[in-house]
């Protein structure tokens, strides 16, 4: 009875030494060397010991020790944290208690290494993911997508109760998830947070499926089965060559090398004894299986060095199984995986296929900005206008030049359109009044002098800018894009080439359908004589027409120079293209304009998808397919009574 209560009295006086967990300082103390000299492979029980202390300043020491704040007083070897004071250092013991100050080489400073860092910062996120601070538990929640690790899902479990932020919380809610299909303590939870993404297209998403579906390859002696998550046997001559199995065997240590013809036959010659190499007839060498017989005999007599031959290679790829075995363990895991990837595919391709369809619609919406001026020229004059990419890179240069005098890129966007019109619908007039009206009804003339028109403008461009690509920036809030999810986005400037484009479709329209001009047109357009009997005065609608698809041009280039570089060349990329659109639209036609557009830029865009790695291809191609339409229609998709018919 006495040694009971002798034992109780002791147990209850120890009790509070038990108890109690050991100090900061005392954690660091104890493991002086290895904090010191911290390395990644050593440091964690460490680390791992100050954040489960339970100190409210484990996080203030952690972050000294990162920050490369936490010191050894070199005197007595205490731990301090440093604060600088002017030249020198405050001291503050891990307990929180001033402790004086020193001069910079009495300190002996801990820099950890990154992998050290890394260790800290992963310790840190379970203060920071409930720090009152929203950039704090920001960065946490960053430190955590980058270095996603088992430790940290209890963590952030916890901290969903109190987060106050919504798009935080959602965040948090959505890599606490992706934790759990990586870490989550059992299988049932982690497959039901597979299935709680249903088909979502997140790269994050992916990015933790894909790892639990890898593989290694892993060789048993034929006929057994190895142990783990099986994916599939691997057949030599099938699924691998006998060649890759063999060598799996050699780099596994369980084969020789392969003997190569070459060392073969060096081998024999070296050896020839008598008439024979290894017992067998030189007479017989011609023989590949009396090869194989000679060098094994010499091999067995230790004359050559060991290799297989082709038959002992035969055997030894017979002789053995060929698995891929996953790295995740559990299977209904892999199943789970796999099912839901599979579906993530199906979503992923239908999404790749929008995309296609809005890089189309994008780039049809560009050809149809640049050839809609054309549209103009081509379809009511029958001019073939080879200068007209050259009106497009006047009214790109005009916005630049714009940009150069307001730097403000919104305003100056705003004087740029209009005068980029005012500019080129000037060079139109004048172009058609001093070369084009000459030339009417003498079409290759007409091609020849525009050409040269074209060169000279080019040469102009230069001489004024240089050959230097000149930058037109565009406002800020047409940077960067929509993005729809991690497959689908569009630029903002693609977007405002295309609203453009609508909206000089409507203007063209109303202008066309609702005023006297473009009554004038349409009737000089059908029949010209007609028209000037009724007092339209044909080589005026031709001047203002020429001038007024010229303009056009010139508000393009304004829109092209926002997503190309301004360079003398600009016009001459989009110049065959506007061709082409007009032309297989139907000369003179806008809806036709529109149409061969859309065909254009759709052809386009499916050949770069089917040949991603050739453009140039896909152009040649598509140049193919259209003079093989022109055949078919050619008087394209729209057909057009009248002079720009031909009838």
């Amino acid at each position: 009875m006495i040694r009971i209560l002798l034992a109780a009295a002791l147990a209850l006086a120890l009790a509070p030494g038990l108890a109690r967990a050991d100090s900061l300082g005392d954690i660091l103390n104890a493991n002086k060397a290895l904090v010191e000299h911290a390395s990644r492979l050593t440091i964690g029980p460490v680390i791992d010991k100050l954040a489960a202390s339970g100190d409210p300043r484990t996080e203030a020491l952690l972050k000294a020790w990162g920050d490369k704040k936490l010191g050894l007083r070199k005197s007595d070897g205490t731990f301090v944290l440093l604060t600088r004071k002017g030249g020198d250092y405050a001291l503050t013991l891990p307990d929180g208690s001033g402790d004086g100050t020193a001069k910079r080489s009495d300190i002996n400073i801990l820099r950890p290494n990154a992998g050290v860092r890394r260790l800290i910062d992963g310790a840190l996120v379970e203060f920071q993911l409930s720090s009152p601070d929203l950039k704090t538990r920001t960065e946490a929640l960053s430190i955590i997508d980058r270095h996603p690790e088992a430790g940290q899902l209890k963590p952030l479990e916890a901290s969903l109760k109190a987060e106050t932020d919504p798009a935080l919380r959602a965040r948090k809610e959505r890599l606490l998830r992706l934790l759990t299909i990586r870490f989550g303590e059992s299988t049932p939870k982690r497959i039901a947070a597979i299935d709680s993404f249903g088909a979502d297209t997140g790269l994050d998403l992916r990015g933790t499926l894909n790892p639990l579906l890898d593989s290694h390859r892993v060789i048993t002696k034929a006929g057994e089965r190895p142990q783990g998550n099986v994916e599939r046997q691997l057949i030599p001559g099938k699924t691998i060559t006998p060649e890759a199995a063999y060598d799996l065997l050699v780099a596994r240590g369980d084969a020789p090398a392969r003997l190569t013809p070459l060392a073969r036959r060096q081998a024999l010659e070296a050896h020839i004894e008598g008439g024979k190499v290894g017992g067998v007839p030189v007479a017989q060498m011609s023989d590949p299986e009396a090869r194989d017989r000679a060098y094994a005999a010499l091999e067995k007599a230790g004359k050559v060095p060991g290799a297989a031959t082709r038959h002992e290679v035969a055997a030894a790829v017979a002789g053995h199984a060929y698995w891929r075995v996953y790295q995740e363990a559990d299977p209904a895991m892999t199943t789970a995986a796999k099912a839901a990837l599979a579906k993530i595919a199906v979503k992923v391709d239908a999404m790749q296929g929008l995309d296609l369809l809005i890089e189309a619609l994008s780039l049809a919406s560009i050809y149809f900005l640049a050839a809609i001026g054309l549209a103009l020229t081509f379809g009511v004059m029958g001019v073939i206008n080879m200068a007209h990419g050259e009106f497009i890179m006047m009214g790109a240069y005009t916005g630049y030049v714009v940009q150069q005098i307001v730097p403000d890129y919104t305003l100056s966007l705003l004087i740029a359109l209009p005068l980029a019109f005012a500019v080129t619908f000037a060079a139109g007039v004048a172009m058609e009044r001093l070369v084009v009206r000459h030339l009417y009804k003498r079409p290759l003339e007409t091609l020849l002098a525009t050409f040269g028109v074209s060169i000279a403008l080019q040469q102009i461009a230069k001489n004024i800018f240089g050959t230097q690509a000149r930058p037109l920036t565009s406002p800020g809030w047409l940077d960067g894009a929509w993005v729809l999810n991690d497959v689908v986005s569009i630029s903002y400037i693609r977007i405002a080439i295309f609203v453009l484009g609508v909206v000089f479709l409507g203007l063209f329209l109303w202008v066309m359908k609702r005023t006297r001009l473009g009554l004038e047109l349409r009737a000089v357009t059908q029949n010209p004589a007609m028209a000037a009997s009724m007092g339209i005065n044909p080589d005026r609608i031709n001047m203002l027409a020429f001038g007024l698809g010229s303009g056009i041009a010139g508000i393009a280039g304004v829109a092209l120079g926002l997503y190309a570089k301004v360079t003398s060349e600009l016009g001459q990329d989009y110049i065959v293209q506007s061709f082409m659109t007009v032309v297989v639209g139907g000369v003179g036609n806008i809806w036709g304009t529109l149409a061969g557009a859309a065909l254009i830029g759709t052809l386009q865009k499916g050949i770069e998808w089917l040949n991603p790695s050739n453009t140039l291809a896909a152009q040649t191609y598509m140049i193919l397919f259209i003079i093989l339409f022109i055949q078919v229609r050619p008087r394209g998709i729209i057909a057009l009574k009248g002079r720009a018919a031909g009838d």
